[in-house]
């Protein structure tokens, strides 16, 4: 299972790389061999304006079947 982990308008740590890649670990590693890629978009949406509002867009690519988005 290949996961790809972006940030876009702030930094992508080694800790919170870390943090996605044991989350989706655990939570998907029953199925880790039906999964050919995870993407993982992290954003923050008022950029420098701060605040609380961020952005996590994961795409799950799986073989003959349509690809799960899940966005919160």
């Amino acid at each position: 299972m290949q996961i790809d982990i972006q940030a876009r308008n702030f930094p992508l740590t080694n800790a919170l790389r870390g943090h996605v890649e044991r989350r989706l670990g655990f939570a998907l590693s029953t199925r880790d061999d039906h999964i050919l890629r995870i993407m993982v978009r992290l954003s923050d949406i008022n950029g420098p304006r701060g605040g609380a509002d961020k952005c996590c867009h994961i795409q799950v690519v799986l073989p003959h079947l349509p690809d799960v988005v899940i966005e919160q």
